[in-house]
């Protein structure tokens, strides 16, 4: 891919070194950003597969150190020719303008950039290479929430750090007229390989360190800002006020977490709770809709909406089983809240927030996206005897909203319904005989009719027999309704896994679910579900595994993705007063040793005060030992050069070195100070006393044959010489 500036056999530059690094960092760069953008699910199959073919043919040439570098003219003819592809994909493909432009345009630019790939060999090639990498990290940064984005996003810094460095050090050398050598080829791979693996790791962990105190530190002004550009999927066709038979069944094909949900003071997992969205009326025998109106609900001073709408149960106001929990949505372009009934109020970053008279939740905030809430409901639920006991007037909009049917309905359907419900005696009663008909003599199935029905709810009645719960729900409301009992369905979902490692349930695509609500006059709307209970889920080892993995995410999407305002505040509350915590510990502590100390003194003075001679000998000898102790290293060295100079033909070198000292401070005394840049021959002709110059003559020759010459003689004779020389001194 890149020519070797210098071709010289026996030996290899560092340059080569730095060359062949940087083309495997700058691979590794485009390969974590492309891994990045895939790992959203934002591109198709087809690209993801040609494009991680180019990456992985371009990797096995880097590791057999191979080269293949398209020519730069057939690189203008390949660019050339994918614009006419790109126009017929513009002009051909179905979708909307934006969707279309964007699709087309990115197909364009990794087109692009695998080309670029097998033809860099300018810097600008390499600036282009890195600046497409930066853009898919970003891309993926706006088309996902996941926690796999900061594992990856880590790879890619790493690359992205080493590719910089490496990319400057290619550029000096570039410059440089002079290449360094090594002797051995491998060497140089071997040292630059150690020294980006030291730091490169290191200025990684220092950035992620930074950003994440600037980011937890910075404030935050608004949330959600990318949430517009997020893809929704088919998550949100089940719940619009208008869903197609066969909506829900579509949604379960998907087992993408859609929130979690954690109750106050469930520990075990023990609520079986339904989370309802949205509340449909209108059948027309393949489609459900709603005319509900919405209104704006009221909000407290403390920022609480009240949700509490005008056909609540009257029992339900008075009896009372409230439970408090907080919701955590995952992106899925929907305004609905999902909540337990019977919700009383929510509370969250929205500053508007609208109910109909279904009972349907909506956040009408542009600025900030279903997200994070909490709410408060009340899970009371009336007897049975109460229940059968219930009559009275409907409200006057009941008869023709609630107990609407479809134009065309088989005339099967109410017969079946009578012949259902002929023993029951009370409208509860008939509920749970049709309820309980559905559920024992129908089957479950997210398999759909391979072809369009012209009845689908007679098909499902009568023929086929088995469906998912949107065919269970939909036949139990249309008989209900031909039994005169008011009824709609409700789309929202089933709790799933509880995660005991966060305390919260982990609520799936694949928990979608219909049921059907029955109004009963005093009592308000009461749930029923004639939809068969699914199979219990075997838990296993991995199972185990994805809990840890889940925790993880539900961490990333708490505090990472919707940390706000109201997160930093509950993390500055938490520090400081784990702060006052720390300090109340640490002068509780202080103050524990300083009682004990002060004990351990006034016992030890009681003690010392009966029999003071005894420890007055004993604090002495203490005191000795810790002096000795205090000064071991120092005796010890004093005892060794006393040793040294009374035998110095043991170690001749050694003995002239402390000699040579003695002498010099018996000379000082007389004034003639040696000056460390004197030689001992300078010094001594710097003596101006002849006697003691001669004497000193003698000793400086015998010093440097022990000192320089290790000879034990004139290392025996110092002892000797130094007397003489201290007796002249002296006079």
């Amino acid at each position: 891919m890149f020519p070797a500036p210098d071709p010289r056999p026996a030996t290899i530059t560092l340059f080569v070194a730095i060359q062949r690094y940087f083309e495997v960092a700058l691979y590794l760069l485009v390969l974590t950003g492309f891994g990045t953008l895939a790992s959203t699910g934002g591109l198709d199959a087809p690209t993801v597969l040609l494009v991680s073919g180019a990456l992985l043919f371009r990797g096995y040439l880097l590791a057999t150190r191979r080269s293949l570098v398209i020519p730069e003219r057939w690189t203008n003819i390949l660019t050339l020719s994918y614009l006419a592809l790109y126009a017929a994909e513009y002009l051909l493909r179905s979708g909307g303008f934006l969707s279309t432009f964007l699709s087309a345009t990115v197909h364009l630019v990794l087109f692009v950039m695998v080309v670029r790939l097998f033809s860099a060999q300018r810097n600008r090639d390499f600036y282009f290479l890195s600046v497409i990498a930066f853009l898919m990290v970003l891309a993926a940064a706006v088309l996902t929430v996941d926690s796999t984005f900061l594992l990856t996003f880590s790879g890619f810094v790493l690359a992205a750090v080493v590719t910089f460095i490496l990319m400057e050090m290619r550029n000096v050398s570039t410059r440089a007229t002079i290449h360094s050598t090594e002797s051995s080829g491998e060497s140089a791979y071997r040292h630059m390989a150690f020294s980006l693996a030291a730091t490169a790791p290191a200025l990684v962990l220092l950035i992620l360190l930074g950003a994440t105190g600037i980011f937890f530190i910075l404030p935050r002004i608004s949330s959600g800002y990318l949430s517009a550009y997020t893809a929704g999927g088919q998550l949100t066709t089940g719940f619009n006020d208008s869903v197609q038979l066969g909506s829900i069944g579509e949604i379960q094909q998907s087992s993408a977490v859609v929130m979690h949900v954690q109750i106050d003071g469930d520990k075990s997992g023990a609520f079986d709770l339904k989370w309802r969205g949205v509340t449909l009326s209108n059948f027309d025998g393949r489609t459900w809709s709603t005319s509900h109106e919405q209104h704006i609900a009221p909000r407290l001073p403390d920022g609480r909406f009240i949700l509490w709408h005008s056909d609540a149960s009257r029992q339900a106001q008075k009896a009372s089983q409230p439970v408090h929990y907080q919701v955590l949505m995952e992106p899925m372009r929907t305004n609905v809240f999902f909540l337990a009934a019977v919700p009383q109020t929510l509370q969250g970053n929205y500053s508007l927030v609208a109910l109909d008279n279904g009972g349907a939740v909506f956040d009408l905030d542009p600025e900030h996206p279903v997200s994070r809430y909490e709410a408060i409901s009340n899970l009371y639920q009336p007897g049975r005897d109460n229940l059968r006991a219930a009559s009275g007037p409907y409200p006057p909009p009941f008869s023709p909203v609630y107990l609407q049917l479809p134009s065309a309905l088989d005339a099967r359907i109410p017969r079946l319904a009578e012949k259902i419900a002929a023993s029951a005696g009370n409208p509860y009663d008939k509920a749970v005989e049709v309820e309980t008909y559905l559920r024992t003599n129908f089957g479950y199935t997210l398999r759909l009719p391979s072809t369009a029905q012209g009845d689908p709810l007679a098909n499902f009645l009568f023929e086929r027999k088995q469906g998912h719960c949107e065919y269970f729900a939909t036949s139990m409301a249309v008989m209900l309704r031909t039994l005169g009992i008011p009824s709609r369905i409700v789309n929202g979902f089933r709790t799933g896994e509880f995660n005991d490692l966060t305390s919260q349930y982990l609520v799936r695509a694949s928990n979608a679910h219909s049921w059907v609500e029955a109004y009963f006059p005093g009592y308000g709307w009461i749930s029923f579900d004639p939809t068969p209970a699914a199979p219990v889920a075997v838990s296993t080892g991995w199972s185990r595994v994805m809990m840890y993995v889940d925790a993880m995410a539900s961490f990333w999407r708490e505090w990472v993705v919707s940390y706000d305002v109201s997160h930093q505040r509950t993390l500055g509350e938490e520090a400081a007063r784990g702060t006052r915590r720390w300090l109340d510990a640490l002068r509780n502590w202080w103050r524990q040793q300083y009682q004990a100390l002060l004990a351990t003194v006034r016992r030890t003075q009681s003690v010392m005060a009966l029999k003071p001679e005894r420890w007055s000998v004993a604090g002495v000898l203490i005191t000795l030992t810790m002096l000795l102790a205090v000064n071991a290293r120092r005796l010890w060295r004093a005892f060794r050069r006393g040793r040294l100079a009374a035998r110095p033909e043991k170690s001749p070198r050694q003995a002239a070195t402390i000699w040579y000292e003695r002498m010099t401070r018996v000379i000082a005394r007389r004034g003639w100070i040696k000056s460390p840049a004197q030689t001992p021959e300078e010094f001594v002709t710097s003596i101006e006393d002849a006697a003691v110059r001669e004497r000193m003559a003698h000793f400086t020759r015998s010093y440097e044959g022990a000192r320089f010459g290790d000879s034990a003689e004139d290392a025996q004779r110092l002892p000797e010489l130094y007397q003489e020389v201290s007796s002249v001194a002296r006079r």
